[in-house]
């Protein structure tokens, strides 16, 4: 039991175990309908997106909260006004404002004197870092993700399988997805400071794309996606803490080879199921 609690005595590893789980729950809860959706590209492009916001708050000293929910906004309207405006599809203009934010983020982060320090901590986070008041603001936020999630899961759902029917549903396909792309903004946003801009991707696609390959309802895959999200978060900072590596950035790689395993486990108990 000693090799489990060890890294977990002293306050600061508890405050990142909790920041951690927090951030997971967040982005394995709203990563199902990116998964579900085929909007992985988009979930990509969107955690680049708030970087010059942080950058920003960083350079000019106000809150770098504010400053993420700016870039979400710019990155969100940028992506509807090429849309509408163009014959160009969504993901192309996704791929170009994700060049774009990220290469403005990273060019107003190198007027910092501190350039590579700061550059290092909006992309990979400081869970160890993770105080009371960044816990309060997860919390704060993360509430209204997990019940905005759960009040729009039948819209949601509708939507992942076709936009039309949903519409023929009764229900707002525009809003609706809009809705969702709050929701995500709030999950990257909350989550940022803990584990990154960069590694919260991870935790938006990892769990819920591994809980894809053994569920078989989305409802167990909401279920089995925190679930794994939670294990991810554990399993990263013990590693973290034995081999002496960047908690954010272990708890990311978890999460990725969790899925790999995963998915090279499969064909076996598939096969196991079929000989009995």
């Amino acid at each position: 039991m000693d090799w489990f609690l060890e890294p977990f005595l002293l306050g600061f590893q508890q405050r990142a175990l909790i920041g951690g789980l927090a951030a997971g729950l967040m982005s394995s809860i709203v990563g199902v309908w990116l998964v579900l959706r085929g909007m992985s590209f988009f979930g990509d492009a969107f955690v680049h997106g708030v970087l010059p916001g942080i950058a920003a708050a960083v350079i000019f000293g106000f809150n770098p909260y504010l400053g993420a929910a700016i870039a979400a906004l710019v990155m969100v309207g940028g992506i509807e006004l090429i849309h509408r405006q163009t014959a160009l599809k969504e993901d192309t203009a996704i791929g170009l404002l994700f060049v774009g934010m990220m290469a403005l983020g990273v060019v107003i982060i190198s007027k910092s004197n501190s350039y590579t320090g700061s550059l290092t901590s909006i992309l990979f986070g400081d869970i160890f870092g993770v105080n009371a008041e960044t816990l309060t603001t997860m919390l704060v936020l993360g509430v209204p993700v997990l019940v905005g999630s759960l009040l729009l899961y039948r819209p949601l759902l509708a939507l992942s399988f076709s936009a039309t029917k949903a519409k023929t549903l009764g229900m707002n396909p525009r809003f609706t997805h809009a809705a969702l792309l709050v929701l995500i903004a709030t999950a990257v946003i909350a989550s940022f400071q803990a584990v990154g801009t960069l590694l919260v991707f991870a935790l938006l696609v990892g769990p819920p794309a591994t809980a894809a390959l053994v569920t078989r309802t989305i409802p167990q895959m909401f279920v089995i996606s925190a679930a794994l999200a939670a294990f991810t978060v554990w399993l990263g900072l013990v590693l973290s803490y034995y081999w002496g590596t960047a908690g954010a950035a272990t708890i990311a790689l978890v999460a990725i080879a969790l899925f790999f395993v995963t998915l090279a486990v499969r064909p076996l108990f598939r096969q196991k199921e079929a000989t009995t």
